[in-house]
């Protein structure tokens, strides 16, 4: 059974400012669902709570699979990733990044190998497996940490803000490829942006946040 998460009255204080307040929502079915507002109004602090990186000050983040609680344990972690607007690349081949997380998780060779080149053709990165991550151009590398997160197959995929520091083509790119996971059907993408035509563009269900705030949901 997949994951589902529901969040339930969350909120979050950062020096005496409310950054989040009294936030629920459930995500239930696979797809995109895009979470829109402008800079400021929360979006990121949300998804880092609902990817376990930040404890919210109160209320309930929850996962489950078939209507059972999953435990929050590295297992549970292993299935959910978030990608951020600025990645950090290992100084090695863009190949050998992309292998990263399968290789902790022990993924048998042939298995990881191919996979890899799965990803690496999904986000139009074929021809730069040989090259250093490190040369790569800030559209290339948001690309290349979409391929990392891709490989190990995550069951909820974060995307904060994916697009904000990459050039006209990157944007249309990554865009494509989020629209090509969600035909996949695999997996719920969490997506952020304050972009609105793209959040119209992206969303199977799109949600709008002001000051902590989910205001509504455009569905």
């Amino acid at each position: 059974m997949s994951l589902t998460l529901n969040i339930s009255n969350i909120s979050k204080n950062y020096n005496g400012n409310d950054v989040l307040r009294d936030c629920s929502f459930s995500f239930d079915s696979n797809g995109v669902y895009v979470l829109t507002g402008a800079n400021g109004s929360g979006k990121s602090t949300f998804l880092r709570i609902c990817a376990l990186l930040e404890r919210p000050d109160s209320g309930k983040v929850n996962y489950s699979s078939g209507g059972i609680a999953v435990e929050n344990d590295v297992t549970l972690r292993r299935k959910i990733t978030l990608l951020l607007p600025k990645i950090g690349v290992f100084n090695s081949t863009v190949f050998k990044n992309v292998a990263y997380g399968l290789n902790i998780r022990g993924i048998e060779r042939s298995e990881a190998h191919k996979r890899i080149e799965m990803a690496l053709e999904a986000v139009r990165l074929t021809h730069k497996g040989d090259q250093n991550a490190g040369t790569l151009s800030s559209g290339e590398t948001q690309r290349l940490g979409i391929a990392r997160a891709m490989v190990i197959e995550p069951e909820i995929f974060f995307l904060d803000e994916p697009t904000a520091f990459v050039d006209h083509d990157s944007k249309g790119i990554i865009e494509e490829i989020i629209l090509s996971m969600k035909k996949s059907g695999k997996s719920i993408i969490i997506v952020t942006t304050h972009d609105r035509p793209q959040a119209e563009k992206l969303a199977d269900r799109m949600l709008v946040m002001d000051e902590g705030r989910i205001i509504s949901d455009l569905s």
